[in-house]
């Protein structure tokens, strides 16, 4: 329950924000609906540079990319900032695939990345395989020793195909008020994974059954494991070996449903099945990757940083048009605004671009502590940093805020998005939450740093987009983008104006540590 104090503490601090600020918000709505090229940026993201993967030759340019415009617009400082990744990087060059018999049609898939490629046409017999669930050590030793004779120059499919049904409820693509109140009163960080529930005892982890397969396919001689994308309409989300090496995988492939479900049901009906797939793909020596930084120095605060970021990175089934190159994009765009209108901000105001987002937060965590430390243990600049500023989920509008702070916080935040209540932005709410997963504004508020997440209308982002082979320029919506561009540059703004900073939890009222969730990256 809010207390009067924290009521009283918030009007003190929306009486203390900048006169200018509505007129500043304003000239910043104005450029960015007359003048904006957020779609322009999004293009060369997207179109040029896509898809991203981490310690890709693509990610490299991209993050050079990058930084070459934002020097050209002005911004100071424009670095790549190294890390060690820890895995080589990895391409898919090409990829093609068949039913050969007994019937001729192509196959749609995505290649899983990180696995090798196959030596030439790999052609053969599909077999449909489906492991034990939840099997003991013996239990999988004895059902893959079974297997073993079936697979050898075989096209393996692990799994039975899942069954889909036809869906009859409509895509909710905006949310309506009720939804973004009930969202700001529940006062929750991004959202989260429940962890996976522990194996009975004398019982594999699917991690562990999953590696124990992959081994068992290398060593018997399997040609392709096929996997079955679970998705409807085509649609296929693509992941990685979890291994990062290519010698502990066959080649391998997520196949769209609709070609699974065929395959499987000819395969039962006692067909003989033949499959071929040809894939080209590419390791690159090194474990170096980048995350992209730039500022706009501040009048008289320099060493109080107000910072955005969205990531970089991408999967590789499409060209990550909505995650993330729509957040970059956005913070580029919001960047470009604050320059082209010549706003001189009394703290620096600082654009971060992220790597390794998709596998784990990888970039920013390193990035958080290599600079700031945590709460329990600050590093020097733990407390110059007045705000992190996140987008990470799509294309669609904001339409409010997470802010990571006591509710003095998330007034000073509100102030700032008063300006843009017509524009469907509803407010700012306080959060707690330490948890870490789902994007990079975690790997900053698990720390104990203020971070401000942005929520943003669906579309067709969990449900098409998000990690999917249609992720694409397309599925952008422009006048959404425009809105969001302004909507960061106005609250970055604000907070790096403003008289007084970001008010931050102190010792007494800061949230214990979490235990990490499993991330959902968005």
């Amino acid at each position: 329950m809010r207390t009067v104090a924290a009521w009283l503490a918030a009007a003190s601090l929306l009486c203390a924000q900048p006169a200018a600020a509505p007129d500043v918000s304003s000239r910043i709505r104005e450029e960015a609906e007359k003048r904006s090229q957020v779609m322009k940026h999004l293009h060369v993201l997207a179109d040029r540079y896509g898809p991203r993967l981490t310690g890709s030759p693509n990610y490299e340019a991209a993050a050079r990319w990058a930084a070459a415009q934002l020097s050209a617009w002005g911004l100071a400082n424009a670095r790549l900032e190294p890390w060690d990744f820890g895995h080589p990087g990895w391409s898919n060059e090409r990829a093609a695939g068949h039913f050969v018999a007994p019937v001729r049609d192509a196959l749609v898939f995505e290649v899983m990345a990180w696995t090798p490629s196959t030596n030439g046409a790999a052609r053969g017999q599909a077999v449909l395989l489906a492991p034990p669930a939840s099997p003991s050590k013996d239990e999988l030793d004895a059902w893959l020793q079974e297997h073993t004779a079936r697979v050898k120059g075989r096209i393996v499919l692990l799994g039975k195909p899942r069954e889909i049904p036809v869906s009859f409820s409509a895509v909710q693509k905006r949310l309506d008020d009720e939804a973004v109140k009930r969202r700001l009163e529940a006062r929750g960080g991004p959202p989260m994974r429940a962890p996976a529930p522990k194996p009975e005892p004398g019982k594999l982890s699917p991690q562990q059954v999953n590696a124990a397969i992959d081994a068992w396919l290398v060593s018997s001689g399997a040609l392709v494991k096929v996997l079955d994308s679970g998705m409807p309409h085509s649609t296929i989300r693509a992941f990685q070996n979890r291994t990062y090496d290519v010698t502990k995988s066959v080649p391998a492939v997520y196949l769209r449903n609709e070609d699974y479900g065929r395959a499987a049901r000819l395969i039962e009906s006692g067909e003989k099945v033949e499959m071929e797939f040809e894939i080209v793909n590419r390791t690159h020596p090194g474990t170096t990757t980048w995350n992209v930084l730039a500022d706009i120095p501040g009048s008289d605060k320099p060493e109080e940083v107000v910072m955005i970021g969205a990531h970089l990175d991408s999967w590789h089934a499409a060209t990550g048009a909505t995650d993330n190159a729509t957040g970059v994009a956005v913070m580029m765009e919001a960047v470009r605004l604050i320059q082209a209108l010549q706003l001189k901000p009394r703290r620096t105001i600082r654009i971060a671009l992220w790597s390794a987002e998709e596998q784990g937060l990888l970039g920013s965590k390193h990035h958080v502590q290599a600079n700031y430390g945590t709460f329990e243990q600050p590093r020097p600049g733990f407390e110059n940093l007045v705000a992190y500023l996140n987008l990470d989920s799509g294309t669609g509008r904001i339409r409010g805020a997470s802010v990571f702070g006591p509710e003095e916080a998330a007034a000073m935040v509100r102030a700032a998005l008063e300006a843009f209540r017509d524009a469907a932005v509803a407010g700012a709410a306080p959060s707690s939450s330490r948890r870490e997963g789902g994007t990079d504004s975690t790997s900053f508020s698990s720390a104990g740093l203020p971070a401000i997440g942005f929520f943003q209308d669906p579309i067709e982002y969990f449900q098409q987009t998000w990690h999917t082979n249609l992720d694409t320029y397309e599925r952008a919506v422009p006048e959404d983008l425009r809105q969001a561009s302004a909507v960061i540059a106005a609250v970055a703004w604000h907070l790096a104006s403003s008289e007084e900073r970001l008010p931050r939890f102190t010792r007494e009222t800061m949230p214990a540590p979490a235990h990490a969730a499993l991330p959902v990256t968005q």
